[in-house]
C-alpha cells in the first residue's frame, strides 16, 4: 500500500516531496487508525482543507467497505469449505511478503544502516523477550528523537 501511495502522491501527482511524504508516513503510523486512511486525511487536508480531508477519507474507505460487505455476503456459504480454508492458508505467506517488501524499501529511503538498525532490534527484543509495553518504547523513542533533533540542529 505504501509504495502505491508514494508513487501516486510523490512521483505522479507531485503533491508532496519525498521528505514530506516520509514525515507524513511517520505521523500516520503513530496516529490511531488505518494507515491509508490517516494518510488520506492528511493529504486531503493539505490540498483542500477540511473538504479535501473528508473527500479523500471517503474515497479511501468506501471502496474497501463495499468490497468487504460483498465478500461477507457470499463468504458465509463457503466458510466451512476445506478448499477455501486451504486457499486462505496459502494466501498468508503472500500477505507477509506484501508487508515486508515496502518495509525494506522504506528502510532504504530513510537510510537505515548498521548503526541505526540497532534501535528497532533493541525495541523488538524489549517488547518480545522482556515484556516491555510498546507504549513505553514509543514514548522513549519520541523523547530520544526530539533530543537527537535538537542536538543535531545546532
Amino acid at each position: 500500500m505504501i509504495p502505491l501511495i508514494q508513487a501516486e502522491v510523490v512521483e505522479k501527482k507531485k503533491w508532496l516531496n519525498e521528505e514530506d511524504f516520509l514525515d507524513l508516513l511517520a505521523i500516520s503510523q503513530t496516529a490511531p487508525g488505518i494507515l491509508a486512511v490517516n494518510m488520506s486525511i492528511f493529504i486531503g487536508y493539505k490540498l483542500r482543507g477540511l473538504k479535501g480531508s473528508i473527500t479523500t477519507t471517503m474515497g479511501t474507505i468506501l471502496p474497501s467497505l463495499l468490497i468487504i460487505l460483498t465478500i461477507a455476503l457470499f463468504f458465509r456459504n463457503f466458510q466451512d469449505n476445506p478448499v477455501i480454508n486451504r486457499i486462505f492458508k496459502g494466501i498468508r505467506p503472500a500477505v507477509v511478503a506484501l508487508i515486508a517488501a515496502p518495509t525494506f524499501q522504506m528502510a532504504k529511503s530513510v537510510k537505515i544502516n548498521r548503526y541505526t538498525i540497532i534501535i528497532p532490534i533493541i525495541s523488538a527484543a524489549l517488547i518480545w523477550l522482556v515484556g516491555v509495553s510498546p507504549i513505553y518504547i514509543i514514548i522513549v523513542a519520541g523523547i530520544g528523537g526530539y533530543i537527537y533533533g535538537r542536538l543535531t540542529r545546532n
